[in-house]
């Protein structure tokens, strides 16, 4: 295991935006909670194969997760910016 605090510090926080982001979709129903908490998932689960030495024997996939996250986010940030207001209720 490579513990490196950069990387628990990174997870933990991951952590509490995934729940925050499901708690403020499912009180709101803006679906930009949930894209949030989905895109901060996916990191959440490249700093977990960091911290258990998975890195390297899951890169491809990794590099794939973190791009689907990134995508995730951009179309969030795009959708509002430039989609249909927030119908989310």
């Amino acid at each position: 295991m490579n513990w490196d605090p950069v990387y628990v510090v990174n997870l933990i926080l991951c952590i509490f935006i995934l729940v925050l982001g499901v708690i403020g979709f499912a009180r709101s129903r803006y679906a930009i909670s949930l894209y949030i908490a989905i895109a901060f998932g996916l990191f959440g689960l490249s700093h977990l194969a960091v911290l258990l030495a998975l890195s390297k024997t899951l890169l491809v996939p990794l590099i794939y997760v973190r791009i689907l996250a990134y995508l995730v986010v951009l179309f969030a940030v795009y959708d509002t910016a430039f989609g249909k207001k927030w119908a989310g209720k």
